[in-house]
Parts: C-alpha cells; structure tokens; sequence
C-alpha cells in the first residue's frame, strides 16, 4: 500500500510552485514511498549499543600557532597592483552615491 499519493505530490507542488506532469507526480510518489521503505529498514536495525556519533571516524583537527607576525611593509603590498596611490589600491568606482544616480 502506498503511504505517499499522487495527489500529496501534487499539492506539494502546488505549494512549492512547481509544474508536474501527471507522469512526473506518479513518479515522484513511487520514489518518496520507497525513500520511505528504506526509512522503515533503517529503523529496524537495533541500534541500542551504540553511543551517538557525530561522525565515525575520530580525527584530529591540525591546528597552527596563533603567532603575530610583524606588518608587511605598505609599499611592497601594493608593488604589484595595476594601480595604487600611496599604500592603496585604486579601484574603478562600480557603485554610485545617490547624488550622482
């Protein structure tokens, strides 16, 4: 027996604003029923033994030093950049001021 209709599809296409033909709703029905056969078999499995997981694998997070290091010097920051003025960059303006707009 089917615990996931054609019409329960539809409706929540209808809600989700989505075009389903009449095919695609039958489908979408059969595969949401078997996601829900595969649920039921999971459940089955006795899990009592088993401690919660946040994943299966214990691993160790690598983690660097919080070491400061000294400024880099401001003119060799902007050495390289197509355009600078002092120790910034110039940029092309890509946003108007409401002045200008």
């Amino acid at each position: 027996m089917a615990r996931i209709t054609r019409a329960e599809v539809e409706r929540v296409a209808l809600l989700a604003r989505l075009s389903l033909s009449e095919q695609e709703a039958l489908r979408f029905a059969r595969e949401l029923d078997s996601f829900l056969d595969y649920m039921d078999q999971l459940a089955a499995i006795d899990t009592r033994d088993v401690g919660a997981l946040a994943q299966p694998l214990v691993l160790a997070t690598p983690s660097r030093g919080d070491d400061p290091a000294a400024a880099m010097d401001p003119g060799l920051v902007v050495a390289n950049a197509p355009a600078s003025a002092g120790s910034a960059f110039v940029v092309p303006k890509v946003v108007e001021s409401e002045a200008e707009g």
